[in-house]
């Protein structure tokens, strides 16, 4: 299948591996683009610029195919290293890097003049709409149904994606609630040039994270996710667990007065435990409420052929449908 994405990015298929904390590793991101998607490093999970460096290396290793590295830009007072992390995505070769978080438009002309692709994952269309305007090549458009940080208008796709269509003059994928064949073919039908999927490449064999986090996720129906933050304005759809519920109950309790520092024991540093050595009541952890769709571990080879496979069947039977 040729979409505006798949020739943009050099792939087979329009499935986009979303960057993920401490899921996007190398095995990660070969894995996604050994079957025919686009893998994609998380920059800032690895600790420095020359761990990042390294990273890329490893990635080289293992697949020939493109692959891209996700750059969240945070607001923070120690900020990483922006400026190096980019020169070490140059210097590695890479052809794709996946935006998220504030503006990047400090970095975009080293990335441009290098001849990277930049991808900005937005959460409204006014962001897509600015994300364009500063010279990125596409958008991801992460409807209210994501994992991570849904923004704060409560748009889901349904809705999201038509008005990105109708606004919008550079290609973009969807992003949020995407697990299968079905998504993907709805995902065209409203504009998109191919899919964004997070959470479901979690549940896959190669995804290098504790088996009990895999586990949680099929086991987890669309109800089992809950939101907080909302009153930081910094709102995270995470897995509901016991963590999630002492944070959601501080939440409650102080209020307006909640401050970052209340909740920072459920929220800061707790990825390394619960990815990888399965701490699941350790803290709160990104998860879509596409969990409620995922039921079973498949390969990444096995997942994405499945999906084209579903995509294409759909595609014909309305083919059909249309022509009697």
């Amino acid at each position: 299948m040729k979409t505006a994405i798949t020739e943009m990015f050099g792939i087979q298929h329009p499935i986009i591996q979303g960057g993920m904390h401490y899921v996007g590793f190398a095995e990660m991101a070969a894995a996604v683009s050994n079957a025919g998607g686009l893998g994609t490093i998380t920059g800032l999970t690895q600790k420095t610029p020359i761990d990042l460096a390294n990273e890329i290396a490893r990635c080289r290793d293992m697949t020939d195919k493109p692959f891209a590295v996700n750059v969240t830009f945070l607001p923070t007072v120690n900020a990483p290293d922006y400026p190096a992390i980019i020169k070490v995505i140059i210097d590695g070769g890479v052809k794709a890097v996946e935006t998220a978080g504030n503006n990047p438009a400090a970095v975009l002309p080293y990335l441009k003049d290098a001849g990277i692709k930049v991808i900005h994952k937005c959460t409204s269309v006014r962001h897509a709409l600015k994300a364009q305007d500063i010279g990125c090549d596409a958008v991801s458009v992460d409807g209210f149904e994501c994992g991570g940080h849904p923004g704060e208008d409560d748009v889901p796709n349904f809705i999201l994606l038509p008005r990105a269509a109708d606004e919008l003059e550079i290609p973009f994928v969807s992003s949020g609630g995407m697990a299968d064949g079905r998504s993907l073919v709805a995902s065209l039908a409203m504009g998109a040039s191919g899919m964004n999927m997070g959470t479901r490449f979690i549940a896959t064999e190669e995804a290098p994270v504790h088996e009990n986090v895999k586990q949680a996720i099929v086991a987890a129906s669309e109800l089992d996710t809950r939101l907080v933050m909302r009153s930081l304005k910094n709102t995270e759809r995470v897995m509901n667990n016991a963590a999630v519920e002492r944070l959601l109950k501080k939440e409650q309790t102080l209020g307006a007065d909640l401050k970052f520092e209340d909740i920072i024991d459920e929220v800061a540093g707790v990825y390394p435990s619960i990815m990888m050595e399965g701490e699941m009541n350790k803290g709160a952890w990104s998860c879509g409420m596409v969990a409620g769709l995922i039921n079973d571990i498949p390969t990444c080879q096995r997942l994405i052929e499945g999906i084209m496979a579903d995509a294409e069947a759909i595609l014909a039977r309305i083919n059909t449908m249309q022509a009697s």
